[in-house]
């Protein structure tokens, strides 16, 4: 596979993803504006654990799948994993059921204990479906992968318009309505989740073709080994789920403060932190089309010269990324804090979070060495000292800084696990890439935002020039960016599909 192909694999995966995402990223900016921070903390909450529940439930049988379909009888390592997958995912389901009192307490639901009945469903179907998506990844069928992701998405958005503006109206109109029954007050901001448990069950329901093409037949030897190589990644999952999501959910354990101011700090922080995920978004989805094209790639020769080709590449739309998130903060504030004022007074920790997402995007690309050499369990060492640093900085970081603490301590962790990584992968499997050039480009739009900072920090808000001379250095800074790329870059760009048409 080219480049060419991988972006346009990419755009496949990504314009879908994009889409889905924003959407969720849109219900959750409604979810802002529905409701203060005391009243988003739970949803905060809720999502900080789905993550680590994922983890747990697919323990990193996507990637195998990928590693193990080069070389193995593709039907009969999907009869495989998925028959593990279906047992394992009943069995953890029911566990947590067991244990659901303890956990309800652990992450502060006491108040809606159903929100974590739910939050169980919706890891439950999720996991269903894992391996079945991971077959039209790897077949190459992003048609339906998209088509998938972008039906639940809009469902999901239709469900919770319907309850908060169709069925709320009504039972603030006539509380004895069919429509009116349908909505609770107490409920809150719990109809997201219930619109999500929805729309994952859904997507299982449309992949039934998929899911019924397996056959009962489990090979045991081939599981074994599978779990050989996997279970190192469960480690790693759950290593990263801790740096991205610990400091949200042992932020009311950390901090000694009423609860209300607590949950006051959580919905602000966590509102904040959505904004940052506009740059996770696209790593997301460059994940998505590259897993497989890394393991494809390493059967040809010259694979590290294209691993660093896709890296340089990677670096510099993450820049341009975070570029636009961070030097036009005041649009991104205006879609958190339009209803409630308070959510803008955390927006100076996104240029934190959102290097932050950077330095882990690089990691995922360099992670790609200890996938292809089996050194699976090196790759967990580097996430289990990361996921010890992230620990060790929230408790010391959030009693005195807050949230901005947390902000900083994922910060220090990824960009500790991206060093790291860089250095044993260029002693095991090395890759040629443009170190200085890229190291040169993170430094250039750091100091455009400082640079676009200093600048607005010595004007008055209410003075009648501020506006033009915020946006005015903005388009300045992101200008001149784009022009250094040009110029460096230009026979690469030339080379990329669409891109290269206008140069």
């Amino acid at each position: 596979m080219s480049i060419k192909k991988l972006a346009g694999q990419t755009l496949w995966y990504g314009v879908p993803r994009i889409f889905s995402r924003f959407l969720s990223f849109g219900v959750s900016l409604l979810g802002f504006r529905l409701f203060d921070p005391n009243g988003s903390y739970a949803f905060t909450q809720i999502y900080a654990v789905i993550p680590f529940l994922n983890i747990l439930f697919t323990y990193g049988l996507e990637t195998s799948y990928f590693r193990f379909a080069q070389d193995h009888d593709r039907q009969k390592l999907y009869n495989t994993l998925n028959i593990s997958v279906i047992v394992s995912t009943i069995l953890l389901t029911a566990l947590l059921f067991m244990f659901e009192g303890p956990m309800t307490s652990f992450i502060g639901m006491e108040k809606h204990p159903e929100f974590v009945t739910w939050m169980i469903w919706i890891v439950f179907f999720d996991t269903l479906y894992t391996i079945p998506m991971a077959r039209l990844r790897q077949e190459e069928r992003p048609r339906k992968y998209a088509f998938i992701n972008m039906f639940s998405a809009l469902l999901n958005v239709a469900i919770i318009l319907f309850f908060y503006f169709v069925a709320k109206p009504a039972r603030e109109h006539d509380p004895y309505t069919f429509l009116a029954q349908l909505y609770r007050p107490e409920v809150g901001i719990g109809y997201f989740i219930i619109a999500n448990v929805i729309a994952s069950a859904v997507s299982l329901l449309l992949l039934y073709k998929e899911f019924i093409s397996f056959r009962f037949q489990f090979d045991f030897k081939l599981w074994k080994d599978v779990m050989k190589y996997s279970y190192p990644l469960i480690i790693v999952g759950l290593g990263g789920m801790i740096n991205e999501m610990l400091s949200r959910l042992v932020y009311q354990h950390v901090l000694d403060a009423p609860v209300k101011q607590k949950e006051y700090e959580l919905g602000v922080f966590g509102a904040n932190y959505k904004l940052a995920v506009l740059i996770t978004i696209f790593i997301q989805i460059f994940r998505l089309a590259a897993e497989p094209f890394f393991f494809n790639q390493s059967r040809h020769e010259g694979a590290q010269r294209m691993y660093a080709r896709v890296m340089k590449f990677f670096v510099i739309a993450c820049c341009f990324m975070f570029l636009g998130v961070s030097l036009f903060l005041e649009i991104w504030q205006g879609l958190i804090a339009s209803k409630h004022p308070e959510y803008a007074e955390g927006i100076h920790i996104v240029p934190i979070l959102s290097m932050g997402s950077v330095f882990l995007g690089i990691y995922y690309n360099l992670s790609v060495w200890y996938k292809l050499t089996n050194k699976n369990m090196t790759g967990a060492y580097i996430t289990i000292a990361g996921a010890v640093i992230t620990i060790i900085l929230n408790i010391v970081l959030i009693p005195a800084f807050h949230y901005t603490g947390a902000a900083w301590a994922t910060f220090c962790c990824y960009a500790f696990m991206m060093i790291i990584s860089y250095v044993l992968g260029q002693k095991y499997y090395p890759i040629p890439y443009a170190k200085k050039k890229l190291i040169t480009y993170l430094v250039i739009v750091t100091l455009f935002y400082i640079f676009h900072e200093l600048i607005v920090r010595n004007i008055s808000k209410t003075a009648s020039y501020y506006k033009l001379t915020y946006y005015g250095t903005s388009l300045l800074f992101f200008g001149l960016f784009t022009l250094l790329i040009l110029k460096v870059e230009r026979k690469e760009m030339k080379r990329l599909p669409f891109i290269g048409k206008f140069l």
